[in-house]
């Protein structure tokens, strides 16, 4: 039997504000998830903004922690399945370029006093 009490019907229409709201955040971080796997996964995009989409996400994962919308140890699993990815992605990536260019560009000299 439900209570009847003046607190208990607040705390219950509270509660079903925290859902609503928990139920958005949750599915923005999942939304973040799948874009960050799709990019990671996709051999034509840019090597920036494959890290850009799996940080975004490991935002929204450590936001949603920090709130209580996801468990600690669940945002944790998922964000090392992420970082994995991403390892997995920067080992196949071919090394940055060496030749003549990238020599050319001397480093800036110390300021003379």
């Amino acid at each position: 039997m439900a209570k009847r009490t003046a607190s208990a019907k607040k705390q219950a229409r509270a509660g079903a504000r925290r859902a609503v709201r928990n139920r958005a955040r949750r599915s923005e971080v999942k939304t973040l998830i799948v874009k960050a796997r799709k990019a990671l996964s996709d051999g034509s995009a840019e090597t920036t903004e494959r890290v850009a989409t799996a940080v975004e996400a490991v935002r929204a994962l450590d936001r949603a922690a920090a709130k209580g919308v996801l468990h600690a140890n669940n945002a944790a699993r998922r964000k090392g399945r992420l970082a994995r990815q991403l390892a997995k992605v920067a080992a196949t990536a071919p090394p940055p370029a060496k030749g003549k260019k990238a020599a050319a560009t001397p480093a800036p000299a110390p300021k003379k006093k």
